[in-house]
């Protein structure tokens, strides 16, 4: 072989032993990826499916919610209208349907005090105080809640069970809503006789209700200045 063919050659040899090495360290790398395949593969489908079924089922929920809303919504709608014709049959009916379909809903809640307030105008209290019951017990949003005590203490303040009264005025609640509770606070004391406590209830309400809300600082006033000096 003469020496250009030599020159020619010895690249080519090279080229060989290095084509050699990679199929080499390939075929290593296939034995590696097919005995960990071995080990975790099982664990590997496994954790695809799981991660299938949870974005399957995250969006099967959106979709239920969604529709779950809008069903809840339109049977509100209905409520409302049962409210407007003064029909407290179909108002308690279409109430009942909210809170036995879509309880976890706010619509539930809104429904069950409007159905409060019409059995209370149709002279039912007892089923306005159920109606309000669920909504401080099971309504998801904190002020609707609060709201449902508030009515609730009134309602039993008529009843003159002034005890029951103030303990729905003890629950949490959130700081938007001590005014309102302290002048119901006040109310309940004052009909109960406790007036120096009524007294000081009317005095924190003055202090915790809105400035805007004129009106009901007023009405607040009035009854403070009724119980007289201390």
């Amino acid at each position: 072989m003469n020496a250009l063919g030599a020159a020619v050659d010895a690249p080519r040899g090279k080229e060989k032993e290095r084509m050699a090495a990679y199929d080499l360290e390939e075929q290593e790398q296939i034995a590696n990826l097919k005995a960990w395949w071995n080990q975790y593969g099982n664990l590997v489908a496994i954790a695809l499916l799981l991660a299938a079924l949870i974005v399957a089922g995250w969006s099967g929920w959106r979709w239920y919610r969604a529709s779950q809303s809008g069903d809840a919504a339109a049977a509100y709608a209905e409520l409302l209208k049962a409210v407007r014709a003064n029909d407290t049959k179909k108002v308690g009916d279409t109430a009942g349907l909210l809170t036995a379909k879509f309880g976890g809903t706010n619509y539930a809640a809104l429904g069950a005090l409007l159905s409060a307030k019409q059995y209370y105008l149709a002279g039912d209290a007892k089923t306005a105080k159920v109606q309000l019951e669920w909504v401080a017990t099971k309504a998801r949003d904190p002020e609707l809640a609060t709201i449902a005590r508030l009515r609730l203490a009134n309602v039993l303040l008529d009843e003159k069970a002034y005890d029951e009264a103030l303990k729905q005025l003890d629950a949490p609640r959130e700081a938007a809503f001590d005014g309102l509770v302290a002048a119901t606070r006040g109310d309940v004391l004052a009909a109960k006789g406790a007036k120096a406590d009524a007294r000081a209830a009317y005095t924190t309400a003055l202090e915790k209700l809105d400035k805007n809300d004129a009106a009901m600082r007023q009405q607040v006033q009035l009854r403070l200045d009724a119980l007289g000096a201390s």
